[in-house]
């Protein structure tokens, strides 16, 4: 079972199971669920859940049919049948793809118990709202039957993400059924992993393109580049797809693949996301191709580089890939896209670079201005700002202004204060980078 059936699951994990499909692991295949819309549902199954991958390039397009997915479903409309597959003897794999967000974690750290959808789950009702509602259902229906634990697998990008779900789901089980918590701590596993593919959001000129290609439509079209990675903790409760036959990669730690790509790749992203929005770009590509833009993206990967620590790619030729794909002008990557969410994206791309840099006393322009875009971008005057904390956030402005909104923000006692904990005098020279009318 996969939750949270968007396009990048789509362009990545159900592409790595359709490869281990097509080297006789047939007894593998994928349910799909949206926790909230119906799009995808309405999308594919009319399909029969076939969908088809493009990937653009230079060297031009190839386009692929995925045949891993046999069901989607539309959890508001039929929780039931969610329950049903999480708890059934055929199910070992539960994946996550689900946003930062979709952890529903708060601003000072650990689950949001505030959250009136976390409240609901709680309860234990019969509609969840939530993923650990569902889980706390379908595990619970598991252990009650005899059924083994299942492998609990988030393919977000968050540090430590396995850690991370395990701590959240734990948290909430402690609160509303302990034991099921002391059970699933013993018989599940939550692997590690990082997950690597740059898919935009399909726009209606793309399924038109495609559609003319294939001489169908397809609703559930997704774009992406050729280049895809995955690499997942070797840690598992059961028995799982054959991954490696596409190329996924088993090891004991992720740790130093992980933060090289939340670090590089998606720091420069988001970096790239609001200085190049502040110029007027509207793409990737765009973005990268200013020389400005450019020598600082490379100057924050090589910041981001000195904080790293373990096995993972090698800095600089990572780097050079990463510039290499950025510039790829046949993949229209809106920067608005990578700007969403971008109080539940920061810390892990950003913050934890400027503390390990001050730690060894060296500076990180790059990560400054990229922060300071960021704050200057959710003040949101002339565009809509789309993150959960969006009204706190102008509020902050709207009170404290420029002169104050940094140390509102991540000072003593700001809304980050417990979380992001970055060095004083980062606050300061944020701060400076925000002077002006």
């Amino acid at each position: 079972m996969h939750i949270g059936i968007g396009a990048f699951h789509r362009a990545h994990m159900a592409v790595y199971t359709d490869d281990a499909m097509a080297v006789g692991e047939t007894r593998w295949a994928i349910a799909g669920v949206s926790l909230r819309s119906r799009e995808v549902r309405d999308a594919m199954a009319p399909q029969d859940c076939l969908y088809t991958v493009t990937t653009r390039s230079a060297q031009g397009e190839t386009v692929r049919l995925i045949g891993a997915v046999v069901e989607v479903i539309a959890a508001p409309d039929t929780p039931n049948r969610v329950i049903d597959l999480l708890a059934a003897p055929g199910t070992h794999v539960a994946t996550l793809t689900v946003s930062e967000k979709g952890y529903v974690r708060a601003a000072g750290g650990g689950l949001d118990f505030a959250d009136v959808d976390i409240a609901h789950d709680l309860r234990l009702q019969a509609s969840p709202r939530t993923l650990y509602g569902y889980l706390a259902h379908g595990l619970r229906r598991r252990r009650a039957a005899g059924l083994p634990g299942l492998t609990i697998l988030s393919c977000d990008n968050l540090t430590q993400n396995g850690a991370q779900l395990a701590a959240a789901l734990g948290a909430f089980l402690e609160r509303c059924d302990a034991d099921l918590g002391r059970w699933v701590e013993a018989e599940c596993a939550f692997p590690c992993s990082m997950v690597d593919r740059i898919v935009p959001a399909t726009t209606p000129t793309d399924i038109d393109r495609i559609g003319d290609l294939l001489g169908v439509r397809d609703q559930a079209a997704v774009v992406t580049e050729p280049f895809r990675q995955l690499v997942i903790e070797n840690k598992f409760s059961g028995p799982r797809p054959l991954w490696e036959a596409g190329g996924a990669v088993f090891v004991d730690d992720v740790a130093g693949y992980e933060s090289a790509k939340l670090r590089t790749l998606n720091g420069a992203h988001s970096a790239l996301a609001y200085l190049g929005l502040a110029r007027g770009y509207a793409y990737v590509h765009e973005a990268i191709a200013d020389p400005d833009l450019a020598a600082l993206a490379t100057d924050l990967m090589s910041d981001a580089a000195a904080s790293l620590m373990g096995k993972g790619p090698e800095p600089r030729e990572y780097a050079k890939l990463l510039i290499a794909r950025f510039r790829n002008r046949a993949l229209a990557h809106r920067l608005s896209q990578i700007a969403m969410d971008g109080s539940q994206k920061t810390p892990q791309r950003w913050l934890e670079v400027l503390r390990a840099n001050a730690r060894s006393g060296r500076a990180c322009a790059a990560h400054l201005k990229a922060l300071a875009a960021w704050i200057d971008y959710v003040k949101g005057d002339d565009h809509p700002v789309d993150d959960p904390l969006a009204a706190q956030l102008r509020g902050l402005w709207a009170v404290h202004g420029r002169a104050g909104v940094v140390g509102a923000l991540i000072g003593q006692g700001g809304l980050f204060a417990r979380t992001w904990e970055v060095p004083d005098q980062t606050i300061s020279e944020v701060s400076a980078l925000l002077v002006g009318p």
